[in-house]
């Protein structure tokens, strides 16, 4: 166990980005999300949860696969190049690693997707415990410690002082590399700051949800209750829960004609919108109350049922705090709760 002074961080950073990139909370317009460090950045380690989840650090928004170019009768293709740079997350709380574990089970099973792959590869993960969790946080319910992350690097805030402890190889490369500037450090402070979090997220109201009835093979009746009917009514459609939320891996494949070329790419798509799955006879959920269940029967049931148990929902509140219509999965859950998923 090693410890640094915050007022020592800007050292930390500027060592890390010595030799490789290095992504961590920054304030831009008053909203904090995760971006390429500079020394001039306003990085925010006390923000709880960016706006977005750090997902795109492994998944981007958008990123290219590959051009097409025509040079009179001949075309060639050029494949985009996979990452070849070692990078460094900074700062992800527990929720939002679950969430890139959630990833790992679509990206890495086959056929395995390369570009998330060289991603994995090179990518160094320093978690950050959540000091101070929210009432909108409920990772307890699928059982993430928020207390004690598992990362390559787990780290504590406790009175000024950045406490970190290597869990990996990849860990102890980075530990080795910023060495000069580590101390090291007692884990009874560490100890403490669990025991307080832990404490915390017991008041959180939805710390005891019940899952009971989700994740299940036998899921017809869940499926076909008229609950939904009256769930999705104040539903937008809007897409904001499935670009905040850390699991959402849904995308799609476009062309952009740069008149030279064509540029193949992909980026996030949205269950909740009428056009995803989009197909010539038009689409297989063809009502908003149908793609509303289907985003939560895929969280709550489908994605657990085919990965051993691991739900696709870690928890970390941001739907409950951005839907415009206050639809979440929290509400989802606990209308099934009181009624049973029946009528």
């Amino acid at each position: 166990m090693y410890k640094i002074a915050a007022e020592n961080l800007q050292a930390l950073f500027q060592k890390i980005a010595a030799d490789q990139d290095l992504y961590l909370p920054v304030k831009v317009s008053d909203q904090v999300n995760f971006k390429a460090w500079s020394e001039d950045a306003e990085v925010c380690l006390d923000t709880l949860k960016t706006v977005k989840s750090p997902k795109d650090a492994f998944f981007p928004q958008s990123e290219n696969l590959y051009t097409c170019k025509k040079e009179e009768k001949n075309i060639s293709i050029e494949p985009q190049a996979l990452q070849e740079k070692n990078f460094v997350v900074f700062g992800m709380k527990a929720c939002d690693i679950q969430g890139v574990k959630v990833l790992d089970n679509v990206f890495l099973s086959d056929p395995i997707d390369t570009f998330y792959a060289a991603r994995r590869d090179h990518g160094t993960i320093v978690a950050l415990a959540c000091h101070e969790p929210e009432e909108s946080c409920f990772c307890k319910v699928f059982g993430i410690d928020c207390a004690d992350p598992v990362a390559d690097v787990a780290t504590w805030m406790i009175e000024g002082e950045l406490y970190w402890k290597p869990l990996t190889e990849k860990g102890e490369a980075l530990t080795k590399a910023v060495a000069e500037l580590l101390n090291d450090a007692d884990e009874a402070k560490v100890e403490e700051e669990k025991a307080a979090i832990r404490a915390i997220v017991e008041k959180l109201p939805y710390s005891n949800l019940s899952l009971e009835g989700w994740g299940q093979e036998d899921y017809m009746d869940r499926f076909n209750s008229p609950v939904w009917e009256e769930l999705y009514k104040p539903c937008l459609a809007c897409g904001t829960c499935t670009f905040v939320c850390p699991t959402c891996q849904c995308y799609d494949i476009k062309d952009y004609d740069t008149g030279h070329g064509v540029q193949r790419y992909r980026c996030w798509d949205s269950c909740m919108y009428s056009d995803f799955t989009m197909m010539a006879h038009g689409n297989n959920r063809n009502s908003q109350m149908q793609r509303f269940r289907q985003r939560f029967m895929h969280k709550l049931v489908y994605y657990p049922v085919n990965n051993n148990g691991m739900f696709s929902c870690v928890g970390c509140g941001r739907c409950v705090e951005k839907c415009p219509s206050s639809l979440n999965i929290v509400k989802v859950i606990k209308a099934f709760e009181n009624q049973g998923g029946e009528k």
